[in-house]
């Protein structure tokens, strides 16, 4: 069985007190307790903070372009769906550049387990508002505050059926571990938003400002209820849920290809006698 230190990468380089160091201890401590290898996962990151996150594990690991995560983790996960694949991206990646990529994903329940995240700000390129910020926030490029209406991931993946939604938090170490193993174990696409103070350049959304509005979804809340769920996850304000907000068990979308169904394109043999003929054909 696997110890923390199989899982340990470079030093990270994050500030001190960042939230990510919360994520990254939570998602040690899960892939330890589910007994996954360093070698049996992959994860993609894209850029930003977020997209350091596979450097700081021992893990296979590949870092595509800004907002480009899911279709890098889908490529992968159709290559080899025996293979767990998981994506991690920040809030202006995954909503911002990348939110296309997230509603299409979540359409074809490719079963890829999506980590967002969500400091409410983009803490690379050093301050500016995403789309999870708060309306009415100022932030170094927006000095009369965030126009636009923020964001609700939450809401945006119940209304699109996403088979797996929840939300956590990076000062809830224990919590987060858990909701993280269950959405590996879960069937289908799983987004797990967990809201991430950024001690440097969000100085609204700080542990405190977490703490005193997070709450645990209660034990007799049914995630399998949409109309409930879709009540749960508007919640936000003076209550903010963590926990699994909805779940369903539709089919995946590998199942559904029926070249891959039974054995994984790695895995699958080619023969390249008949190409230079059908190479000919368009001479």
């Amino acid at each position: 069985m696997s110890s923390l230190d199989d899982y340990k990468g470079q030093n990270p380089a994050w500030c001190p007190g960042c939230g990510n160091f919360g994520i990254l201890k939570s998602f040690k401590d899960a892939m330890m307790e589910l007994a996954i290898e360093p070698y049996q996962f992959t994860i993609v990151s894209g850029i930003g903070q977020a997209g350091k996150f596979p450097h700081y594990l021992k893990c296979n690991t590949f870092n595509g372009l800004h907002g480009r995560t899911l279709p890098v983790a889908s490529g992968i996960r159709l290559a080899d769906h025996e293979m767990l694949v998981i994506a991690v991206a920040g809030d202006g990646d995954c909503y911002g550049e990348g939110g296309n990529h997230l509603i299409h994903a979540m359409r074809r329940n490719i079963n890829v387990k999506l980590f967002v995240h969500d400091n409410q700000i983009y803490g690379l390129t050093k301050g500016q508002a995403s789309p999870t910020s708060m309306e009415g926030m100022t932030t170094k490029n927006q000095p009369f505050g965030v126009l636009s209406e923020q964001l609700n991931p939450m809401a945006l993946a119940v209304a699109l059926d996403c088979s797996f939604v929840a939300r956590g938090f990076a000062g809830d170490n224990v919590h987060l571990k858990g909701l993280i193993k269950e959405a590996v174990n879960h069937r289908g696409f799983s987004l797990v938003d967990i809201l991430q103070p950024c001690v440097t350049f969000n100085k609204v959304n700080t542990y405190e400002w977490y703490r005193q509005r997070v709450y645990h979804i209660e034990p007799e809340y049914n995630p399998e209820d949409r109309t409930e769920a879709f009540k749960k996850a508007l919640e936000w304000g003076q209550r903010i849920p963590i926990g699994v907000i909805y779940r369903n068990n539709r089919p995946i979308f590998e199942e559904r290809i029926p070249v891959i169904k039974d054995k994984p394109l790695v895995r699958q043999s080619f023969d390249l006698s008949g190409l230079a003929a059908t190479v000919k054909e368009f001479y």
